[in-house]
């Protein structure tokens, strides 16, 4: 008598698409919704019940006005996709643009700086008055004056991927399946790459990877080419009192920083030596202090930053105390009283900016490394797609 039936039997492909996308973050729903609007069937798969990376965990600001180069082009690409599916899918954005606030005249140069490399209107430079109203203060005491970025967008972290991925999912040719965690990669039988998961294979004629830091969980190999490693931060969010409206992101000193449009102008050595002297203790935790408000009312705060290949999840509450103190200098007069705090984590590398490599034949890792995924996200996957070769799926993609 035959034993055959104890063996186990191949398990069946489960799904075939055009696309499918390991990742519902930001940048992976990007891809997704490209693909769709490409006329594309799409896959996604998310190893959680729901997303809670980065994507959740940010200030929800796209801060297109301070990138530079490749990432500049990315960003502002961007831009109109961002405001179309915020109609189509039904989050909130807001083209409220960002202010940047100086207290000192080294950072003022830095501002009058950039704004003299770009068009006319979009860096537009304000007296201390104009920043004490964007702030809904009287008293101009601090500020020297400051900037309005003119093309930055905002949007809510805390709803904007979910309404994201509910559109994906009731697209006619798109589907999201979540608790799905891919397990292992290869040829398919029907599609050319297959990816095992714990809910069975899934086939597609192109795959994009997009797990954020967790590339070394899949692919280590290319993770450690790429010298990735992830970023902690400690935000918090705060109660604000009922006649606050403040419409912009608001970006500062520390700001100017750690985006390269400002890095880049001949002041910013000058500044960097100034905060240095003057606000040690930022530098020490390599802050960005900013701060925005979600539709809800409540001010979303940070952030600090901290690299490590894994990172402990305690929070410090001395670097709280040091962010809060920060913000709470710009908002006098108005309470901040902290209701939630957490960590968030990104990825980073020192290799450069953004990750496009083809792990094998029609299976493609796409990393955002530094902390503009929300930025870049919607001009990237427009990119990538694009590159899809039609009427057949291209076998390498380039960035």
């Amino acid at each position: 008598m035959s034993n055959e039936k104890n063996f186990p039997q191949p398990r069946p492909v489960a799904n075939h698409a055009d696309v499918l996308v390991i990742g519902a973050g930001i940048v992976g729903l990007a891809h997704a919704a490209r693909a769709l609007d490409a006329g594309l069937s799409v896959i996604v798969i998310e190893r959680d019940h729901e997303a809670i990376g980065a994507s959740v965990r940010n200030f929800g600001h796209c801060c297109i006005t301070a990138q530079s180069g490749e990432l500049y082009d990315l960003a502002q690409s961007g831009r109109p996709l961002w405001l179309d599916y915020a109609e189509r899918a039904g989050f909130w954005a807001g083209e409220s643009g960002a202010v940047v606030v100086a207290s000192t005249e080294t950072e003022l140069q830095v501002l009058r700086e950039l704004s003299a490399r770009r068009e006319t209107g979009q860096v537009e430079m304000l007296n201390a008055q104009d920043i004490a109203e964007q702030l809904g203060r009287e008293s101009t005491e601090g500020f020297l004056g400051g900037a309005f970025l003119r093309d930055d967008l905002r949007v809510d972290p805390r709803t904007t991927v979910a309404k994201l991925a509910q559109w994906v999912n009731a697209h006619v040719a798109g589907s999201v399946h979540f608790s799905t965690s891919a397990l292992g990669f290869g040829a398919g039988r029907h599609r050319r790459a297959s990816v095992q998961t714990n809910r069975g294979a899934f086939e597609a004629d192109q795959v994009f990877v997009c797990v954020g830091h967790d590339v070394d969980y899949l692919f280590p190999q290319i993770a450690q080419e790429h010298q990735i490693t992830r970023c902690a931060l400690q935000m918090l969010r705060a109660e604000a009192s009922e006649d606050l409206e403040l419409k912009p992101a608001v970006l500062t000193a520390t700001s100017m920083l750690r985006y390269e449009a400002f890095t880049e102008v001949p002041a910013a050595k000058a500044l960097q030596a100034e905060v240095l002297a003057e606000h040690p203790e930022l530098l020490d935790i390599q802050a960005n202090v900013m701060f925005t408000q979600r539709p809800d009312g409540t001010l979303l705060m940070g952030d600090s930053h901290s690299y490590a290949a894994t990172q402990a999840p305690f929070l410090k509450e001395a670097t709280s105390q040091t962010l809060l103190s920060a913000i709470g200098g710009y908002m006098s007069g108005t309470e901040l009283k902290v209701i939630e705090r957490w960590q968030g984590i990104y990825a980073s590398s020192a290799t450069g900016p953004l990750l496009i490599r083809n792990a094998a034949d029609a299976i493609t890792v796409v990393s955002v490394t530094a902390g503009v995924g929300m930025t870049l996200s919607f001009g990237l996957a427009d990119k990538n797609i694009k590159n899809l070769a039609k009427p057949a799926m291209a076998s390498s993609i380039t960035a």
